[in-house]
């Protein structure tokens, strides 16, 4: 289906509008629309047909540089993108051009800020692992002091969390630990047989402490909800004609559109959130089209900002009035700060002794996962907070084909037949603290292809992060050891923040007004009628994949807007 629709009249009047079309905002869409809201949903990028923009079945030999990429396109248009896996020869359609999408950085603190402007956003290109915050995670700040105290318990999204993976569909397995709590499971994918007995071995050697597990991933493993289960093809980040992961363009939004209640205007750029101080309320959006630079105008009971973290912070930043003259919702004075992004990529890898007669069939897109072990259960000495680890195993295979010499069946056979030894590799996903001076604000000169002024980002690792890292480095050395690995090597990593595409923070939730810029809700405390949830809101990062702690939070605080409207508290 083609997401899209006839462009509506500026001033036209709905129940609610919606700012951004991912995975945010398809779920903002899906709770308003079934709750009887009519509601506008505002897409700053085109529409996407999955039947002619998907492309993940196209092979390399049917691309004009045979996946390796036009590089003189890369460096004129998508110079920061394509720092991203996923921005290749075909997939770069899903990211924006970088000139026409500027951003600023200070010249020691890089940022990479990789971005999809089209319906769906990020939800086409996301990494799609999911998995449950703990009281672990809201109660940290609290208990350490860094950040500010969480106003919700993981007793108040925890039924949100089953709410929505009962219907997008998450397989995965049962493990019973506390600090990662089981969600509402479809079968997990099978782990190879050397991660299998790679998990064994080290809960064995570490009491059950280390927990390595099949990654919780949004993608079916039987059918679900009309969609089919994966196939394996293992190009997810092209897009995927079964929606066999979950996405907002197969999911969320032909749930939205199926009540009759749905209104999708892409290529539309919020540039301000309007409002009335007599009120004390928002009365809409201010838009511009984005391939005509009209300016249009619309109103609505209720606004909920689903942009991504930068993007909502930055609309909340460009809404000044006489009444805000900092931005809407500053008036605790800590809008745009507390930033954060996942530190992650140092780790370790080994050489798995055995297994030869073992290989693997088809591209499984998910890996392994284990589960925080640091400062659940005792204290590390040299960090707070903790880790996540990913990765997998495997055996060079096809891909070493492309350096090696020769064609034909016998070689292609030989790809096949006389394949490398296993290894064993994962990865850290590290929490960073909350910082004031981790920051977002709006650059005196810069703005973007539509006139509105860009996002400056200042965000940066510091001791403890780096801390953190070193571990990840030692914790994995000394888990493939017990595994049984040989030749094992460790690796740093210096990816710098944004990079793990993971950027939450900027407009926190809060206990009080004086603390931070949204309630327990996803209110903005200075008007009440305006709900940002998706990362923005986070007031910490945890360690794990956040999209499903932003679509229970979305789920939940719709359900809470729809009551406020009918009690019309709003």
């Amino acid at each position: 289906m083609t997401m899209g629709d006839p462009s509506p009249r500026s001033g036209q009047a709905y129940d609610a509008i919606v700012v951004g079309s991912g995975i945010s905002g398809g779920w903002a869409a899906k709770e308003l629309t079934e709750h009887g809201l009519k509601t506008l949903v505002l897409e700053a990028g085109g529409p996407v047909d999955p039947k002619t923009d998907y492309v993940e079945h196209i092979p390399p030999w049917d691309m004009r540089y045979r996946d390796m990429g036009n590089r003189q396109l890369m460096e004129k248009d998508y110079p920061i993108q394509r720092g991203c896996y996923a921005c290749d020869e075909v997939g770069h359609k899903f990211f924006v051009k970088d000139a026409e999408n500027p951003y600023t950085t200070p010249d020691d603190a890089p940022f990479r800020w990789f971005r999809g402007r089209q319906v769906g956003g990020r939800s086409i290109t996301w990494g799609r692992q999911v998995y449950r915050w703990s009281d672990l995670d809201f109660e940290a700040n609290a208990k350490d002091g860094h950040g500010n105290d969480w106003p919700i318990r993981y007793k108040d999204i925890a039924p949100w969390y089953s709410h929505v993976e009962r219907f997008i569909g998450i397989s995965g397995n049962k493990e019973g630990l506390s600090q990662l709590p089981d969600g509402e499971f479809l079968p997990g994918m099978p782990m190879t047989v050397v991660e299998r007995d790679a998990s064994a071995k080290i809960r064995k050697a570490f009491n059950g402490e280390r927990v390595m597990t099949i990654g919780r991933c949004a993608i079916l493993t039987q059918p679900h909800n009309g969609r089919l289960p994966c196939h394996y093809c293992g190009k997810c980040e092209r897009g995927c004609v079964t929606h066999s992961y979950f996405t907002s363009i197969g999911s969320t939004l032909p749930a939205a559109r199926a009540t009759g209640n749905l209104t999708l205007r892409p290529h539309s750029v919020v540039a301000e959130v309007l409002y009335d101080a007599r009120k004390g309320r928002a009365t809409g959006v201010r838009v511009i089209d984005a391939q005509t630079k009209q300016e249009l105008e619309f109103t609505a009971r209720v606004v909920f900002l689903c942009a991504s973290a930068i993007e909502s912070t930055r609309l909340l930043l460009l809404s000044k009035s006489a009444s805000h003259p900092d931005g809407l919702g500053n008036s605790s004075g800590t809008l745009g700060r507390y930033v954060m992004d996942h530190h992650y990529g140092s780790g370790a890898g080994g050489r798995m002794p055995g297994y030869e007669d073992f290989k693997t069939s088809g591209s499984r897109p998910n890996g392994i996962y284990i589960a925080r072990f640091r400062n659940v259960k005792t204290e590390h000495k040299d960090y707070l907070r903790g880790f996540g680890m990913q990765g997998g195993s495997g055996r060079n295979g096809w891909s070493r084909g492309g350096s090696a010499q020769g064609y034909g069946a016998t070689f292609k056979q030989s790809l096949i037949e006389d394949m490398a030894p296993w290894r064993l590799s994962a990865s850290g996903w590290g929490e960073t603290l909350p910082h004031p001076d981790n920051r977002i604000t709006l650059d005196d000169t810069v703005k973007d292809k539509w006139g509105i002024p860009a996002a400056r980002i200042d965000v940066r690792w510091r001791e403890n992060e780096r801390a953190m890292d070193k571990d990840m480095q030692t914790a994995m050395a000394e888990m493939l050891e017990a595994a049984g690995c040989v030749d094992i090597g460790t690796y740093g990593s210096n990816n710098p923040p944004g990079h793990c595409i993971h950027e939450m923070g900027g407009a926190r939730m809060s206990k009080t007004r004086d603390e931070g810029v949204l309630n327990a809700s996803n209110q903005v405390w200075d008007a009440p009628n305006v709900f940002v949830t998706d990362g923005a809101c986070m007031a910490s990062n945890g360690c794990q994949n956040p999209s499903i702690t932003y679509m229970a939070l979305t789920a939940r605080a719709a359900s809470l807007a729809v009551g406020k409207l009918n009690r019309r508290e709003l």
